[in-house]
């Protein structure tokens, strides 16, 4: 595919500002709520769900493993709902995926402790959390897509960093909620039923972008794929015919998100478990850090989704990945100062880095598969790495920080993740200004070659 160069500007199609804020709604709420459950995962369901070894990194790591279980249902969730979205539509499955999570979410706020009931409760745990997966993996594909089809070709880079910016959106609202209940009562009150609090107004959350979501439509260039091409008869067939069409790019996408997935659990996760535990910074300074990283995250993530229009998705992301890579070298001595304002610093500086990776994947993925496949093919690029990316390595940290009690090995670890990122996007082909009809009439080309 020639690389094209962006077009005149173009206006924006009738109502696409509410799908914007449709899309970027429910990415709030369910966001919220998966960093809701990371933030309690570091910080109190170690101590509430499971049985004490008398080491506290040991109840930190059962937590962390259970966290991880909704990784490795992304998967599960990006190929059911992407099967589905591509066969029925965006908006549906947008709004099953709400309504799972905000159940989910409000009933491990209900879940006894393991006092109470022994070991049902780590188990009930697992299954929300699993559930939670699901439907985060299946949110994600179809809230991008719901823009990026509808973007102007030369600005899809930025407007679809909306739902990007909805994430950390999701987690200040996290972090707020549980910042206020740990300074408002007793550590032991806190502890005991406080956190509750905060999962149990997800509820209030999800209904509202439900709300905003039944009153947007589908995407022209969706309605007449749907018209034109034949679908997957089932999950798996939808599967193969993507990976079959498309392996150049499925890989490709899976490689980009190894570094990002890692970098930003490290710190929105394990820096939690680092600076409670390894550094005894009390709950109250670390959440008061990450709410106000959070805040430039999100601004800088629109930023670089604008620059990817400007210069490039390929450069942008580049520049994101060999930051990253060397960031853990200069993130964790300044950790280790104990200075609020070089802490301060050193996860500003590691949310940055992660808005030029995260803020062009949207209109990078979108614009790698054709109508008929995207939400699959997108779905499958971003989530199958979070099995082995995101979801270990909060708890691959936790373990390295155990047996060395050193930071050093966890930057090796976080450098090495950053190298297999760089080959990806060496091997990536720009996209900038590509309009996604040329994309299907790419693929219907090669169709009709093939057969």
């Amino acid at each position: 595919m020639n690389t094209p160069q962006p077009e005149a500007p173009k206006g924006l199609p009738a109502g696409f500002r509410r799908v914007v804020a449709a899309s970027m709604a429910g990415t709030v709420a369910e966001w919220y709520e998966f960093f809701l459950y990371g933030i309690a995962a570091a910080l109190v369901f170690g101590d509430v769900f499971f049985h004490s070894s008398g080491n506290k990194l040991d109840g930190v790591l059962a937590a962390l493993l259970t966290y991880a279980i909704g990784f490795v249902a992304r998967p599960v969730g990006g190929i059911i709902f992407g099967h589905y979205g591509d066969k029925f539509g965006r908006k549906r499955l947008l709004q099953i995926s709400l309504l799972m999570i905000g159940g989910s979410t409000f009933l491990i706020g209900a879940i006894p402790s393991y006092a109470a009931i022994g070991m049902a409760a780590p188990i009930l745990l697992v299954l929300m959390r699993f559930i939670q997966g699901v439907a985060i993996g299946g949110e994600w594909g179809g809230a991008v897509l719901l823009v990026a089809e509808q973007s102007p070709d030369n600005r899809r880079g930025f407007w679809a960093s909306f739902p990007q910016f909805g994430a950390p959106v999701g987690n200040i609202l996290a972090t707020v909620v549980l910042l206020v209940l740990s300074a408002t009562m007793p550590e032991s009150s806190f502890l005991s039923w406080g956190w509750r609090i905060g999962f149990f107004l997800s509820a209030v959350i999800v209904l509202i972008g439900w709300f905003i979501r039944t009153r947007v439509e589908e995407s022209p260039i969706y309605r007449d794929a749907v018209k034109e091409t034949p679908q997957a008869e089932n999950v798996w067939s939808a599967v193969v015919r993507v990976c079959k069409a498309r392996p150049r790019e499925v890989i490709t996408a899976m490689g980009l998100r190894v570094i990002e997935n890692i970098h930003y659990y490290m710190i929105a996760t394990f820096f939690l478990t680092y600076l409670s535990v390894q550094l005894d910074i009390d709950t109250a300074h670390i959440l008061l850090y990450m709410l106000a990283a959070h805040a430039v995250h999100a601004v800088t993530i629109l930023f670089f989704g604008w620059l990817s229009d400007v210069v490039g998705r390929k450069a942008v992301y580049f520049a994101g990945v060999l930051m990253a890579t060397v960031y853990g070298f200069i993130a964790f001595p300044l950790l280790d100062t104990r200075s609020d304002a070089l802490i301060l610093t050193a996860i500003t500086i590691g949310f940055i880095v992660h808005a030029v990776m995260y803020a062009p994947q949207p209109a990078i993925m979108s614009e790698m598969f054709p109508t008929h496949m995207r939400y699959i093919g997108v779905s499958m690029g971003a989530q199958v790495t979070a099995i082995f990316a995101g979801s270990l390595a909060p708890v691959i940290a936790t373990w390295l920080l155990r047996k060395y009690d050193s930071w050093m090995p966890i930057a090796v670890y976080i450098a090495a993740a950053g190298v297999i990122s760089l080959v990806a996007t060496y091997f990536m082909r720009e996209t900038r200004g590509t309009a996604l009809s040329d994309v299907d009439a790419e693929h219907r080309a090669l169709d009709r070659t093939n057969h």
